[in-house]
């Protein structure tokens, strides 16, 4: 009986913490969503009321006034999406390496490889930004793909899940006279989805997010992502804090479509693969 009760109580407790922390993490997001529907008095109105009086659009439509938020809008997507279509291949090319071809010294260069993950980004700007300016890659969107392609954290990622794939698949194919490229699309890229689509989601929201690079590779408008025309909204004196929540709701709503279609494979990606070494 004694047993029950404490089982009970360690329950209750335990989800009482759970639903604290819960809302604790969804309140400033529905606070962003709520604002962005309210005028300029309600945002900062005392005390705080969550919903709006009246839902208005006229933020949406004032941001225009500010920056030409579609064109930004447009770079931010077209370069997330090419950012995250090379890393996944890229990626994935590496990890089938390091985890299905046996040649001396693997080991140690897949370590060398993952000791550029204890590297700050910070670090790296400076020498990134002196050989990009020496190629004349600043202020061209190839300059904000490149860098990004390449992710350590990506390749180790696919490698712990293309190592639980069986051998005898490949050697089957190799028997049947299969060539490496079509092993690698017709097995091991069909077997990975749950890992790609998880590379492909942290992928898109770094490179969705990514303010300080652009912040440093670009100077002309056309190119500018959205991260970059949001931080025009912010002031030096005063800040329209309607203005700036609409925008954050629509910088939210592709990172929200990208992840709602590939949730199925999100978490199977995450936890595949996690034992194996």
């Amino acid at each position: 009986m004694k047993t029950n009760k404490s089982h009970f109580i360690a329950n209750t407790l335990t989800y009482s913490i759970l639903t604290i922390a819960a809302i604790a993490l969804v309140f400033p997001f529905l606070w962003m969503v709520s604002g962005a529907f309210k005028n300029a008095l309600e945002v900062v109105k005392m005390p705080p009321q969550l919903l709006p009086s009246k839902f208005s659009f006229e933020n949406f439509i004032e941001i225009k006034k500010y920056f030409p938020i579609e064109r930004f809008f447009l770079n931010s997507v077209l370069v997330s999406t090419i950012t995250t279509m090379l890393q996944l291949l890229f990626c994935s090319m590496a990890a089938f390496v390091f985890a299905k071809f046996k040649f001396r010294g693997r080991e140690a260069l897949f370590m060398l490889y993952l000791i550029t993950l204890m590297i700050p980004r910070q670090v790296t700007l400076v020498p990134l930004f002196i050989v990009f300016s020496k190629l004349r890659l600043t202020d061209t969107f190839l300059g904000l793909i490149l860098p990004d392609v390449f992710s350590a954290f990506g390749t180790f990622l696919l490698r712990q899940h293309m190592l639980t794939i069986p051998d005898s698949f490949l050697e089957a194919a190799y028997m049947d006279g299969a060539s490496h490229l079509k092993v690698f699309t017709r097995i091991m890229l069909p077997l990975s989805k749950p890992a790609l689509a998880t590379l492909g989601i942290f992928a898109f929201m770094y490179s969705w997010n990514n303010y300080l690079w652009p912040l440093i590779i670009i100077n002309s408008k056309e190119l500018m992502t959205l991260p970059l025309g949001l931080s025009k909204l912010t002031g030096r004196w005063a800040t329209e804090w309607n203005i700036l929540m609409a925008g954050n709701v629509i910088s939210f709503i592709p990172i929200l479509i990208v992840y709602i279609f590939a949730q199925k494979y999100f978490i199977k990606g995450l936890t595949l693969g996690g034992n194996k070494g």
